[in-house]
């Protein structure tokens, strides 16, 4: 095994670059940066409402499509479900004056409705999950169903991120004007900050797993996109952390979308929250009030162990949480918010050392089975 693994470490120099992001699928609307993507299919969907996916505005979109074999949206295509992704581009300088309402609402309302459907099943991740909510909260009648996938909504108890914005000597403003978007550099910089010791701590897993090609494909694949990263729109970024971060906005009922109130309470759609117990850069706190406080009388929560991402693109994802999110849809293809039962409560959870963590997660969950 020693010899594999320092075949393999030594083919690192000369080893291709993994086909990320590599699923088939059509560019069915562009507009300024940003794409909407439809997957293609062999054959007529199974299901008749199509899937949205929202990633976050400071990542690429293809961490939902990986890797041939490992690629969450492939997954979901295979299973029958018409699948969308927003693809958020690369911002130019000029966009520094893009706001939160060209984002959350223009161009998530736009891409909504270009999936031809009256509604779509939204899966938002991470900040994609929180430009979903603030959308459903006042447009709940454009979504089947929203799962908030690692997303903060709280940012009260948004952990380390939450402690450096709410710093004296941190001034968005100040930053924004002298720099316009905030660089990538700066924000892959905070994520680091969060845990210091990843880099060395992933260097060692790598070595360690070497031997085997598959993790080896599936690692570069991972650190290629979390070193593709991409700066952040000035005035979003500025609204985000003076109204989201600091005054916690959302979840004290004092933002608006538009000129309109958002409020976790205007979330009525089917809902889905999922949180991961080693999540550092979402903690469970920071997303689960969606739940407790949304006006959906269907409504489920889900909680793995893992970490944000690697609980979400890895082996064990596509053995659990991918199958859950599945079902989840699946079971609500053609049920809207009126049609839900009364609510009724279920949780899955996992805790660290539980059958949770290792199996079957535990279940929260109000509506249709």
């Amino acid at each position: 095994m020693w010899s594999k693994r320092l075949t393999s470490l030594a083919s690192l120099l000369t080893r291709r670059p993994p086909p990320v992001g590599t699923t088939p699928a059509d560019v069915v609307h562009a507009e300024n940066k940003w794409r909407l993507l439809r997957y293609r299919r062999p054959s007529s969907p199974r299901y008749r409402t199509p899937v949205l996916l929202v990633p976050s505005l400071i990542n690429r979109h293809y961490v939902l499509d990986l890797l041939p074999g490992k690629s969450f949206a492939e997954w979901l295509v295979a299973k029958g479900h018409d699948v969308y992704c927003i693809d958020w581009g690369t911002p130019g300088d000029e966009d520094r004056y893009l706001t939160f309402d060209d984002v959350c609402d223009a161009a998530l309302g736009r891409a909504l409705r270009k999936t031809g459907a009256p509604k779509a099943h939204v899966l938002g991740y991470c900040m994609g999950g929180t430009l979903a909510a603030i959308h459903a909260s006042v447009h709940a009648d454009q979504f089947a169903s929203l799962a908030a996938l690692a997303a903060p909504v709280s940012f009260g108890d948004a952990g380390l991120l939450g402690a450096f914005t709410r710093s004296e000597r941190f001034e968005p403003r100040t930053l924004v004007e002298a720099l316009g978007n905030v660089p990538w550099q700066l924000l892959q910089g905070s994520f680091h900050m969060l845990r210091p010791t990843l880099t060395l701590s992933k260097t060692v897993h790598m070595v360690d797993r070497a031997w085997d090609d598959e993790f080896l494909d599936g690692f570069l694949a991972l650190e290629t996109w979390g070193n593709d990263n991409v700066s952040f729109p000035g005035e979003v970024w500025r609204t985000w952390v003076e109204d989201l971060y600091r005054k916690d906005a959302f979840a004290r009922g004092t933002f608006a979308l538009s000129g309109k109130p958002a409020r976790l309470e205007g979330v009525t759609c089917p809902l889905l929250v999922v949180t991961f117990e080693h999540d550092s850069i979402v903690p469970r706190a920071s997303a689960a009030p969606l739940l407790d406080r949304s006006a959906s009388r269907d409504k489920e929560t889900i909680h793995l162990a893992g970490g944000h991402v690697g609980a979400v693109v890895s082996r064990g994802a596509a053995r659990k949480l991918w199958p859950l999110l599945h079902d989840f849809w699946a079971k609500r293809d053609d049920v809207s918010a009126s049609d839900a039962p009364p609510s009724r409560t279920t949780r899955r959870r996992a805790r660290p050392g539980s059958a949770g963590a290792s199996g079957s997660p535990r279940r929260r969950s109000t509506g249709p089975r």
